[in-house]
């Protein structure tokens, strides 16, 4: 079954040429190859303020420069996410952006109850990439993956989202080309999966 899907290139330095861009394009071609429909959103080259209260929250419309991106998100049947891990968590421009786009205002609900907030993008799956200077196992055991959980636990499987799966590169920055050319071959076959 083709799906569409909607990458959410997270670096924060809007140059590109990073291994999270190459990672995101090689998934891009093994989706595209498969016949997915695949759209790119770079958050780093998005204009939007930071939220600084709970008001500008929960009463101000998503920013228009934000509107394309939201309707790529939610016309979506998967959602990549691709981002560096910076001081343990994902860079704060990411962050901003799903504050932005995940309001209150579209729990079509109109309750302020948890359990609505899960239909918003149920039906949906995710992908997690994220890349890191130290080795992924002392990530993920010594550190509990706890900057990847936050992302999984209370925004992708708050807002409904299921299932989560993700790909932790470590060690990226001393990555050699043999290494590089395994994982852009696993993100084909992912695209290509669609997973």
């Amino acid at each position: 079954m083709k799906k569409s899907i909607t990458i959410l290139q997270g670096h924060p330095d809007k140059a590109g040429g990073h291994l999270c861009h190459a990672l995101a394009e090689a998934y891009k071609e093994g989706a595209e190859g498969a016949g997915h429909k695949v759209r790119i959103v770079d958050v780093a080259a998005l204009e939007f303020p930071l939220l600084c209260s709970r008001n500008e929250w929960e009463k101000d419309d998503t920013p228009a420069g934000l509107l394309d991106a939201q309707k790529a998100i939610f016309d979506a049947d998967h959602i990549v996410i691709v981002y560096p891990l910076w001081l343990g968590s994902m860079p704060a421009v990411l962050k901003a952006f799903f504050e932005q786009i995940l309001r209150p205002s579209l729990n079509k609900s109109g309750k302020d109850n948890p359990w609505d907030w899960r239909k918003m993008l149920k039906g949906r799956s995710a992908r997690v990439i994220v890349t890191m200077g130290m080795p992924a196992f002392i990530y993920r055991w010594f550190y509990r993956s706890h900057g990847l959980k936050v992302l999984e636990r209370n925004i992708l499987a708050f807002v409904g989202i299921s299932p989560i799966r993700a790909s932790v590169i470590g060690l990226a920055d001393m990555m050699k080309p043999p290494r590089q050319e395994k994982l852009f071959t696993k993100m084909k076959v992912l695209g290509r999966k669609a997973r």
